[in-house]
């Protein structure tokens, strides 16, 4: 018989370095879920990805167990390691802060793939580029033919 859910939590972490501080803490804590046992799996599954911010979704039982899903980093913070920057433009639709090109786009899109609601690697890349378009972050030439 299948345990009964009682939730879900989305949380974004760094991989392998997840803690009982906030907000890991106070978002399973009351929920009645072991915090400890949480950050040593998560940093377990998660040590080659050290670093990296993470989204994972837990899924808690009405029995205070969980297990939870790690999926591929936000496609905001790869476009801002590939272009080398701090931080997305102030004001996008005046002020460029880096340029890419649609090789390191499709290379976003192919590793993010399976967390988007796309089947085919074109749209995929439409979305990572009006991600990139969003954050000033301009793409340099003509879409290639996918």
């Amino acid at each position: 018989m299948a345990k009964e859910i009682a939730g879900f939590i989305k949380l974004q972490i760094k991989g392998g370095a997840a803690n009982p501080s906030p907000p890991v803490g106070p978002a399973l804590g009351s929920k009645g879920i072991n915090i400890m046992e949480f950050c040593k799996q998560f940093n377990a599954r998660t040590q080659d990805k050290a670093g990296k911010v993470l989204p994972v979704v837990i899924t808690y039982y009405a029995d205070k167990s969980f297990t939870f899903v790690v999926k591929t980093p936000p496609v905001a913070i790869q476009l801002l390691e590939v272009s080398k920057q701090k931080s997305g433009s102030a004001e996008p639709n005046r002020k460029k802060v880096a340029e890419i090109t649609w090789e390191q786009v499709r290379a976003i899109a192919e590793d993010k793939m399976p967390d988007l609601n796309c089947f085919e690697i074109g749209a995929a890349m439409k979305m990572v580029a009006g991600t990139a378009r969003s954050m000033g972050i301009a793409v340099k030439g003509e879409f290639p033919n996918c």
